[in-house]
């Protein structure tokens, strides 16, 4: 098990946040084998493709350069010619091949991994430059396994090259005894098919480095139960800071909504857990508005501003109920309750009305049972 500097065992699986980091400093798994091989097997398949142009192209190479006059020989600006003329015959054969190579070369590095852009990567880092360290990188598993790699590469690659000639041998001998034309044409047969077996023979190699690159990385990138930890207060925040910011938050909301229950009309309560401050104005709204509501101790501080200010406090539980799980601050009530709210609101305004001596008769007192639907019931 992998242990980190502080000599914690490293349990735990990489976060997105630590594989993010880990791409920004340049840090991705990467398969120099798939790599290789992307190269080679374009190069011999490219190679094939044109292997016409390309042959007849060195016919006329051949044909121009040996078939100089004497005075053609000696003279600069013809030899000049013949050159240039030689080198624009294979030209585009070759640039092809060339082309082909650098565009495997390219996504055959970033098949495994992706493409990624980082300056991090190519920062000098002079903690690289000490022996000690260098040493270390030697010496280490990773330096052991590359080794490994190394050797059973040569070993099956050498392996099948000596089975290919040896099975062919006799096949290879026998160009000396044909025509030129016919042993050369044999020659790039043979070996384009001894190049395409030994590419081939990489296969079950990156069949095997490709995970191994994927899994080291992934032990690699590991973290502690501590980095865990520092990873979530670092991006998440601290819990207790986190705390006492939904509590400040809190305590903010609920001083804005008790600063507008001296504006309601009358204050609804269960009666000791809950308590709706109710707001009216037949000109500004179509409905009542619930301007504060709370449980506990918010509710019984609603009722302290309710008292300080005269607010009408009715004790009607099952309304209380519904208007606090039913109806946001500063919302609207819903439609079903507005029969009851207005009851509550009529007789709010006729005991007003006659506590001023405006309404010489004393509202009758209010029905607990008001309408409310059932599915508005809590």
């Amino acid at each position: 098990m992998a242990e980190s500097s502080d000599g914690q065992e490293k349990t735990e699986e990489p976060t997105g946040k630590r594989i993010s980091d880990a791409r920004k400093k340049g840090q991705l798994p990467r398969s120099r084998e798939a790599g290789t091989f992307a190269v080679l097997i374009s190069g011999v398949l490219s190679l094939w493709l044109v292997a016409p142009f390309l042959g007849q192209g060195m016919m006329q190479v051949m044909e121009h350069s040996f078939s100089l006059t004497r005075e053609e020989a000696f003279d600069l600006y013809e030899m000049g010619r013949v050159f240039y003329q030689n080198i624009f015959t294979i030209a585009i054969p070759l640039l092809f091949v060339c082309g082909t190579m650098f565009v495997a070369a390219f996504f055959g590095n970033i098949m495994l991994g992706g493409m990624n852009l980082s300056t991090e990567a190519i920062t000098p880092k002079f903690d690289r430059m000490n022996p000690l360290n260098g040493i270390k990188r030697i010496f280490s598993l990773n330096s052991v396994i590359e080794l490994i790699k190394s050797i059973a590469k040569v070993a099956c690659i050498g392996s099948i090259c000596y089975f290919l000639i040896s099975g062919r041998i006799n096949q290879i001998l026998n160009l000396s005894y044909i025509d030129v034309f016919s042993a050369v044409r044999n020659a790039f047969t043979i070996l384009f098919w001894f190049m395409l077996i030994i590419v081939c023979a990489m296969i079950p190699i990156i069949i095997i480095d490709v995970p191994w690159q994927i899994w080291q990385y992934r032990q690699q990138l590991r973290m502690t139960k501590q980095e865990l930890k520092d990873e979530m207060k670092e991006t998440e925040g601290n819990p207790q800071i986190k705390s006492r910011m939904r509590r400040m938050q809190y305590e903010m909301a609920a001083r804005r909504m008790m600063a507008k229950v001296p504006t309601a009309d009358v204050v609804v309560t269960n009666p000791t857990h809950y308590a709706v401050a109710l707001s009216y104005d037949p000109e500004g709204s179509l409905a009542p508005l619930v301007v504060a509501k709370g449980v506990d101790e918010i509710a019984e501080k609603i009722k302290e501003i309710a008292r300080e200010y005269q607010i009408p406090i009715l004790q009607l539980p099952p309304l209380a109920r519904s208007l606090y799980y039913t109806t946001d601050l500063d919302h609207e009530i819903p439609r079903g309750l507005f029969q009851a709210v207005a009851q509550v609101l009529a007789w709010v305004i006729g005991t007003k009305a006659y506590k001023e001596g405006k309404s010489p008769h004393k509202p009758r007192d209010l029905d607990p049972n008001l309408p409310i639907p059932d599915e508005l019931r809590f």
